[in-house]
Formats: C-alpha cells, sequence, structure tokens
C-alpha cells in the first residue's frame, strides 16, 4: 500500500491508531500529541472514526503481514 504524506505540516487535535500487537491482536489508542497516549475500546475508536472530521489517514503495513491492516487517522 503507497502513502503519499502531505507537504505541509498537518495541525490536529488527536491521533487515533490502530495496531496489531505481536500476538495480532488489535490495540486502539488516542493519542494527544506531546501529552498523552491512552488505550480505548474497539467501540470508541469506531465512533471517531465515524463522526470526527478526519484530517488524514496514514496506513501502516508490515512486510509480510498483507492482511493485517493497521492505520491512524488525525483529527
Amino acid at each position: 500500500m503507497r502513502y503519499v504524506p502531505s507537504p505541509i505540516a498537518l495541525q490536529f487535535s488527536y491521533m487515533y491508531s490502530a495496531t496489531a500487537n505481536s500476538s495480532g491482536r488489535m490495540q486502539y489508542h488516542r493519542i494527544k500529541p506531546g501529552q498523552s497516549k491512552l488505550r480505548i475500546s474497539r467501540t470508541e475508536f469506531i465512533k471517531a472514526y465515524n463522526d470526527s472530521h478526519i484530517l488524514a489517514i496514514n496506513p501502516l503495513q508490515q512486510k509480510g503481514q498483507d492482511t493485517v491492516f493497521q492505520f491512524e487517522f488525525f483529527v
């Protein structure tokens, strides 16, 4: 999956991430830049994704893991 970063700095309040841990289980986080990283529920992650004004999405793909879809989004 190709990702082209923005040429300008992005101003955002929170970053949400959905990543797989070493055993393959998904973990969800809400990150306030420079302040905190809070683990959240899948339901809260989905609600933020569906209800927030998303500025950008960053797909994350690990080598050799074509079936695991991970990403970050910025609000």
